[in-house]
């Protein structure tokens, strides 16, 4: 009996790790837009990630078959347009509302995916908690952004297909692999966009540091740690379970960018923190 629970502790660590590492990897990328542009920034992101992954794996992209081949395409492309329209997103909106607005992709994909009351409950507490974290960045403000709203949800359509596409995956070709060929197609899709914004600002040695470890932070740690993780989660879990994305992009808010947690982000940490546990809790 105390079997199935342990076998899920070690998935359910991976994507909480995943969760702080990507949200902090997001606050220090936000520091070279200023010197490359949100393009250049996402590009060299994934281009120092496909390197890391491409050297360390070595993926047997010969030995795929079509149908594998056309996962790990699926998968690049969702990487490269989640990415993209997200640091579009950050140029121009707060890092938690950029987040908050974001979340909505994968929440929608666990609503959709749900087929119990208890599931709907566990998603809509989870969206409250977003609802106020979002409030919370833009009360007294002014009017967000529409682009960066425009671009936020962009991204969240792609970090649902990213879900998707890497459980389908994952079952399909060894992890390591698979991540390695859709970073590698992310690289390349992204690498043109990165050119025109970044320029010769890309190759600066500060520039290229700073752009390495966002790609450890935002790339190769978390997807490396998510798509282990889909192996044995379902995918209504694991879209629940990243409703914590939200209240770790406000935490690195505090320590990467000085932004300062009032009660009222507090209870909306609590609340979305409430959700991920229950629904873990709900679905041995």
């Amino acid at each position: 009996m105390t079997a199935e629970p342990r076998s899920q502790l070690l998935p359910v660590v991976s994507v909480l790790g995943s969760v702080l590492s990507v949200q902090f990897g997001a606050a220090f990328a936000s520091t070279l837009f200023d010197a490359v542009g949100a393009g250049g920034a996402v590009s060299l992101r994934l281009t120092i990630a496909a390197i890391i992954l491409g050297v360390i794996v070595r993926p047997r992209w010969r030995r795929w078959t079509r149908t594998q081949r056309q996962g790990v395409l699926a998968l690049g492309v969702a990487l490269a347009v989640m990415n993209s329209a997200f640091y579009e997103a950050l140029a121009r909106l707060p890092l938690g509302t950029a987040v908050t607005i974001e979340f909505l992709g994968p929440l929608t994909l666990a609503a959709v995916l749900s087929r119990r009351l208890q599931d709907g409950v566990w998603v809509l507490a989870a969206l409250t908690g977003v609802v106020l974290l979002g409030l919370r960045e833009n009360s007294g403000a002014e009017p967000l952004d529409l682009v960066g709203v425009g671009f936020a949800l962009v991204a969240g359509t792609a970090w649902a297909g990213y879900i998707v596409a890497g459980s389908h995956l994952a079952a399909r070709v060894p992890s390591a692999d698979g991540l390695a060929g859709a970073s590698i197609v992310a690289a390349v899709l992204t690498i043109p966009l990165g050119a025109v914004s970044g320029g010769t600002a890309l190759f600066d040695p500060r520039i290229l540091a700073v752009g390495a470890v966002v790609a450890l932070l935002s790339s190769v740690i978390p997807y490396s740690l998510e798509l282990r993780a889909l192996q044995v989660m379902s995918k209504k879990v694991f879209a629940v379970l990243i409703a914590l994305e939200p209240a770790a992009a406000t935490l690195a808010g505090v320590i990467v960018l000085g932004q300062v947690l009032g009660l009222q982000s507090l209870a909306a940490i609590a609340l979305v923190v409430a959700a991920g546990v229950g629904s873990v809790l709900g679905n041995r």
